[in-house]
């Protein structure tokens, strides 16, 4: 199920950059594109999981170490599940199987001096365990 604010005029167009982002959200975690990343995300931004912290160095240093799903020949599987615009700040939940995780991701995103930027990564693998 997917679930899509509408959005009049001006919004839309903030709708469709963040779009954008997520797309090259999916794009950099497919290839472990470090700098696509790391131009998507604000430089305070944190990502959280259950039990985890760790600062936007830290992820993109994992990321770049990291063997990528497109040198596994993964397939590309990335969803948008849902987006909610709300002016200047926005939630995204999308779903992102990555190697042996079934990740739900809800992206914390604001849109200051005219850019939308990821603020806030929360995570946590779905799998059935």
């Amino acid at each position: 199920m997917k679930h899509i604010q509408t959005v009049p005029g001006e919004a839309k167009s903030d709708f469709n950059a963040i779009e954008d982002i997520l797309y090259s959200y999916f794009d950099g975690l497919y290839h472990g594109d470090v700098a696509k990343l790391d131009s998507i995300f604000h430089t305070d931004a944190w990502l959280k999981a259950p039990g985890t912290r760790r600062s936007l160095i830290q992820w993109l240093k994992d990321v770049a170490e990291r063997t990528t799903p497109a040198e596994l020949n993964e397939p590309i599987a990335f969803k948008i599940l849902a987006i909610d615009v709300v002016q200047d700040q926005a939630m995204a939940k999308i779903h992102c199987p990555l190697f042996d995780f079934n990740y739900i991701d809800f992206l914390g995103l604001l849109k200051e001096e005219g850019k939308w930027q990821i603020v806030n990564k929360m995570y946590s693998d779905i799998r059935v365990k």
